[in-house]
């Protein structure tokens, strides 16, 4: 006997409404399930205490002036010695004014030898004389002035480091505080760590210690720095700090390892 065409309808339905109703508890029971567990950071040692290196000094430079740059003296991934010249802005301007600068001093010290030798001969009086020592002060400051503006025109390394990362292009114009260089030292790197509270009874600074470093297969040694002043209460660690004994040219900042510290006697 042919089902009738509503009861067809009832049936399509129904079977939509167990359909909709199979995929929300596939759902739910994926959401409840629990997440598979994260491998141990070290299986054979599970008391290894992860690390990172970091570098000695780490800054951004930035123009200190606004004008447009010159040619690029440094490159991505170049190591550059303390006091080398990064970049040059274009800086006749400046360099205009610290002349002028330079000039007026010279005038206002002739002026007062002038006035100091009128007085000796009772031609000027010691309010003139004063003058134009307030003038030759005066004159000497803008000068300063000048010649420190006239030293932004060139970006000079801070400390001997290796260029992270480069955000100027030559010859683009830029203002006062646009970022040009990141610089990380190329000294010996440090070592931070955070460390269960409960070896703070046997950590000191100088305390020897070794560090395997993931990204080079190497383990290095290094020795204990500073400890923080201060427990994480709710993680019950203290922040270490230490520095690698060597300085290995294969090491870099952002690297990560583990450290393994002798047992406590």
């Amino acid at each position: 006997m042919p089902v009738p065409r509503s009861n067809r309808g009832v049936r399509r339905a129904a079977r939509w409404a167990l359909g909709l109703a199979g995929a929300a508890g596939l759902g739910v029971a994926l959401a409840q399930a629990p997440l598979p567990a994260l491998p141990p950071l070290d299986p054979a040692d599970p008391s290894a205490i992860r690390v990172l290196l970091v570098a000695e000094l780490e800054t951004t430079l930035s123009a200190q002036m606004n004008g447009t740059l010159g040619e690029l003296k440094a490159e991505f991934g170049k190591q550059v010695p303390q006091g080398a010249v990064l970049v040059g802005f274009q800086c006749r301007e400046a360099q205009a004014r610290a002349s002028v600068a330079e000039s007026e001093l010279q005038m206002a010290k002739q002026n007062l030898e002038a006035k100091l030798e009128l007085r000796s001969l009772k031609a000027a009086g010691d309010i003139e004389v004063s003058m134009a020592n307030t003038e030759l002060q005066k004159a000497g400051g803008a000068r300063t002035l000048a010649v420190t503006q006239a030293s932004y025109c060139s970006v000079r390394a801070p400390f001997a480091a290796r260029v992270a990362k480069v955000y100027a292009k030559p010859y683009q114009t830029v203002s006062t505080g646009t970022p040009l260089f990141d610089l990380v030292s190329d000294s010996a790197l440090k070592v931070r760590m955070n460390v269960p509270s409960t070896m703070l009874r046997q950590l000191k600074p100088g305390q020897p210690f070794k560090v395997s470093i993931l990204e080079t297969g190497k383990t290095y040694p290094a020795h204990v720095t500073a400890v923080s002043a201060r427990v994480d209460a709710v993680a019950q660690t203290v922040e270490l700090e230490a520095r690698l004994d060597d300085k290995s040219p294969e090491l870099i900042a952002g690297m990560s390892g583990v450290a393994r510290f002798p047992a406590a006697p």
